[in-house]
């Protein structure tokens, strides 16, 4: 479970239920963030509907979408018990690991799948003092950041190094070194797919040039599937 949430007592809350991966979740019930119970669980008021108040489906998965500093956070939880307190009713959200942080995106994501590989420099190398990387697939891509299919979960925060294939013969297609990124988001991918997990992943490149670089390949890319 990721720690502490970074939200105050009267923090506006805007409530979507969960889609498959690809839908853009309808964030149309409003409400407001209460206090925290304890790392894995928090209250909030009872949005409406209709004008009146919503009933918990405990077995419903919510995402609430909420602003810190100049950052956009989402976190996914189901609704654990219906509190009162004097007057007031709050739903007791228990928490799922999941906490997606968005930033503002200058770039345009492309949708083209790309068989990757990723691995931290952190995992235990083998007998021949290498490390094993890991296969994943793209689901979108940008100059900034990438969504990825995986099988390995990791925590929000992390960094992980992503090695990406040679796409046609020009020197644009093919990239020398790996690109790091910093998980900002981990989901469940959905069900048939090929992979356990989707993550969002924001690049920190080591300098401009490295940058550069990656830019012509995402180009690259994107003409040679006409994206």
């Amino acid at each position: 479970m990721a720690g502490a949430l970074l939200i105050t007592s009267g923090t506006k809350m805007n409530i979507a239920y969960d889609v498959p991966m690809g839908t853009e979740p309808k964030f149309e019930l409003i409400s407001t963030f209460a206090r925290s119970i304890d790392e894995s669980a928090f209250l909030i008021s009872v949005p409406l509907k209709g004008g009146r108040p919503l009933q918990a489906d405990p077995s419903q998965k919510l995402l609430m979408r909420y602003n810190f500093g100049s950052e956009q956070h989402i976190i996914a939880g189901y609704v654990d018990d219906v509190v009162k307190e004097g007057i007031r009713k709050y739903w007791k959200i228990r928490r799922v690991q999941e906490q997606r942080r968005f930033f503002e995106r200058a770039d345009e994501r492309y949708k083209v799948a790309l068989r990757l590989e990723y691995m931290q420099d952190t995992w235990e190398p083998n007998e021949d003092g290498i490390i094993e990387k890991e296969e994943g697939m793209t689901l979108d891509i940008s100059f900034g950041g990438l969504a990825m299919f995986l099988n390995r979960r990791f925590e929000v925060g992390e960094t992980i190094f992503t090695t990406f294939p040679k796409v046609g013969t020009s020197d644009e297609g093919k990239l020398k070194t790996d690109i790091p990124g910093v998980v900002c988001w981990m989901r469940e991918a959905p069900k048939g797919s090929a992979y356990k997990l989707v993550t969002g992943l924001k690049f920190r490149f080591g300098d401009d040039e490295e940058k550069e670089v990656f830019k012509d390949y995402v180009s690259y890319v994107k003409n040679r599937y006409r994206l």
